[in-house]
């Protein structure tokens, strides 16, 4: 019997979340970072002009330069990020090629959460990271100016259990992500009714 296509879906979406412990032993080999990212090749692309690039770091010496440079989960306001132990080994960072256009529709959404459901499908986990220094990046990687850093993804074998609760629609103020007393990571989201209009 074929499998459910739209279940397998389903499920890799649930497990699709922002990690942001991990194994610091276990290091992410750049040929699966480079499958990751040949996955996005296959999305669509407003005006099929493809403008997205990317630069891979697995190596602990860039990792440790780039670390620094982020900021973690702002809704944990008494937490600084992953603790030595706990880092990532690994990222990729999705740059806009200005030489090709300065306006890209909606591809980096598209490519972002293509490699992060293909880093779930082989056992990873990643975090989207938009807030981070730009300028600083731009110095310890030395890439050309065409080159407009847009995202970093962390990548690495999550430590953490990351779970998604219904958010009840009485209290929608609270949608902000928590962390219980045993380090589960929660994260309410809206239920299906609220989200079709009728």
């Amino acid at each position: 019997m074929e499998p459910n296509k739209f279940e397998i879906l389903k499920s890799l979406l649930k497990a699709d979340r922002s990690y942001r412990r991990f194994d610091e032993t276990y290091i992410v080999a750049r040929e699966t970072l480079i499958q990751m990212i040949e996955l996005t090749r296959y999305c669509a692309s407003g005006r099929n002009i493809q403008p997205m690039k990317y630069f891979i770091v697995n190596d602990k010496e860039t990792c440790n330069l780039i670390f620094p440079l982020l900021k973690w989960a702002g809704y944990l306001l008494d937490w600084d990020g992953p603790v030595k132990g706990e880092r990532p080994t690994s990222y990729i960072i999705q740059y806009l090629d200005t030489s090709i256009t300065k306006n890209y529709l909606c591809d980096d959404g598209l490519h972002l959460q293509t490699i992060t459901l293909g880093a779930v499908a082989q056992g990873l986990g990643c975090c989207i990271i938009k807030s981070f220094d730009i300028n600083k990046l731009k110095e310890i990687l030395n890439l050309k100016d065409n080159l407009e850093p847009l995202y970093i993804i962390a990548v690495g074998k999550p430590i953490e259990k990351v779970i998604i609760e219904d958010l009840d629609s009485k209290e929608i103020d609270k949608i902000k992500y928590y962390r219980s007393a045993d380090g589960t990571h929660h994260v309410p989201k809206r239920k299906l009714e609220e989200l079709i209009i009728s």
